[in-house]
């Protein structure tokens, strides 16, 4: 092996494998600090004019205040069609990149299962690893370039495997990974209360010292699902972290279903799978963000909130998808909308396997 890298194979982690070797890159939502009319770049249709109304964002691309969601909330901000979901489709493509990409790929294959994708550049790498890492030349599992990557047979226990991966990633530095994120599983949250029969959303603003979607939209409550706990009681954990639900309220939120995506950026290749929850909450809780992951939060009608994500870039671009859902489930969405069946099954592209 070259350089001073070790790899003792006695070196644990908690989770069972790592996935995949996935770079990830906050995404800048916002162009730098400007003052704009409708239509501009946050907007998401080229058709939406109107000269009257400004929005102002700025800092790193991702700041812009609650009175800029409210604002353009109003169904009369702009002078759009409520039955046109087009806008609702570019969120769907924003998560959904770079398909084209995957012949760059090679499978990760772990007992005969396919656990991830590794980009071909970056896989030349970790070939000088050759007490960690194998790449037989075969298309057993759909490598489009003959090959797939597995571990070393001698690495039998799952402890072995995380820990061996794990020494890899140290030594490969910072300089060729620049981030990893181990959460291909999530769980995200609706929470709703119900007034003069219409559902209003809590929705959160997230905290600006994120390292992800700094200052964006998000859920009541959303978060990765670790290794070794269920989705239900990880739900309820973060259901206190990010908005002080009691274990009492949140263990009435009832699974929805779920969405998933695929997202191709250069080496990194996401295969989300989100698992999604609705809970009806009472009309006198008031959210409190305990972790410090969340600046605020604002309870918006749930037709508003549908305004903000077809006509902004203003929420996070996965939890787009968990809001479309819910407007489905809950009749905001019309079959008579043209291009109905194809949104409600584009929100499922990704491959759940």
């Amino acid at each position: 092996m070259a350089g001073s890298c070790t790899l003792p194979l006695s070196y644990k982690i908690q989770n069972s494998f790592v996935p995949s070797l996935c770079i990830s890159k906050a995404s800048p939502a916002f162009p730098m600090r400007t003052s704009t009319q409708f239509p501009s770049r946050f907007l998401t249709h080229a058709c939406f004019k109107s000269k009257s109304t400004t929005l102002s964002v700025s800092a790193a691309g991702t700041s812009f205040t609650w009175d800029d969601v409210l604002r353009i909330s109003q169904p009369e901000s702009l002078p759009d069609d409520p039955s046109d979901i087009s806008g609702f489709f570019q969120k769907v493509k924003i998560c959904n990149r770079g398909s084209e990409k995957q012949s760059e790929f090679l499978p990760f294959v772990i007992e005969d299962e396919i656990v991830g994708y590794l980009h071909n550049g970056f896989a030349q790498h970790l070939k000088r690893f050759k007490d960690v890492f194998f790449f037989p030349r075969d298309d057993s599992y759909g490598g489009r370039i003959g090959a797939h990557v597995t571990l070393h047979p001698m690495l039998g226990k799952p402890e072995d495997r995380t820990g061996a991966v794990g020494d890899v990633v140290k030594c490969l530095g910072e300089e060729l990974i620049p981030g990893i994120r181990n959460e291909a599983y999530g769980v995200q949250m609706n929470g709703y209360i119900e007034r003069n029969g219409q559902k209003l959303l809590w929705i959160g603003k997230r905290s600006q010292g994120k390292a992800t979607y700094p200052g964006m939209l998000d859920q009541l409550v959303a978060g990765g699902l670790p290794h070794g706990i269920a989705c239900g009681e990880n739900l309820v954990k973060e259901c206190e972290e990010e908005a002080g639900i009691p274990r009492s309220i949140a263990n009435e939120a009832i699974p929805v279903g779920a969405v998933s995506y695929m997202d191709i950026d250069g080496y990194r290749y996401k295969r989300d799978v989100l698992f999604c929850y609705d809970l009806k909450l009472p009309e006198s809780f008031r959210p409190e963000n305990q972790d410090g992951e969340v600046d605020s939060f604002k309870l918006i009608p749930a037709r508003h909130v549908a305004n903000v994500i077809r006509r902004t870039q203003f929420f996070k671009p996965n939890c787009s998808l968990v809001i479309i859902d819910f407007l489905f489930r809950h009749g905001y969405m019309k079959p008579e909308h043209f291009g109905y069946l194809d949104l409600l099954q584009s929100l499922r592209s990704g491959d759940c396997s």
